[in-house]
């Protein structure tokens, strides 16, 4: 019979990287404790250690993010300004005159 996958949530993994980067247990050791594969936890731990300074650079992407939105907004309305007059100044001009008839249509 198969066993079912195993899911772990981000504080038990957090839990276990940062044993692991304690040192004071082997590899070996923390696999055993956690019924985990010693590849597993080292996989975490790169994982982690790759991730680490995202951590303190947040604010600002955080903040580039926000430029980048309200620069992309302002383009958006820009464009919807546009288009608008466009469509009215269509809708005036040919709205009151009789179908144009092309070559197909003859």
């Amino acid at each position: 019979m198969k066993q079912k996958r195993r899911k772990f949530n981000p504080e038990f993994k957090t839990k276990v990287v940062l044993e692991a980067l304690n040192e004071r247990l082997t590899l070996s050791e923390l696999a055993q404790k956690y019924e985990l594969h010693p590849n597993q936890i080292t996989l975490w731990k790169r994982e982690f250690l790759d991730r680490a300074p995202d951590v303190f650079s947040k604010g600002d992407k955080a903040q580039k993010t926000d430029k980048d939105s309200k620069q992309e907004t302002e383009e958006l309305y820009k464009t919807i300004g546009q288009l608008k007059v466009e469509v009215d100044w269509l809708k005036k001009n040919f709205s009151s005159k009789k179908p144009v008839r092309t070559a197909l249509h003859d």
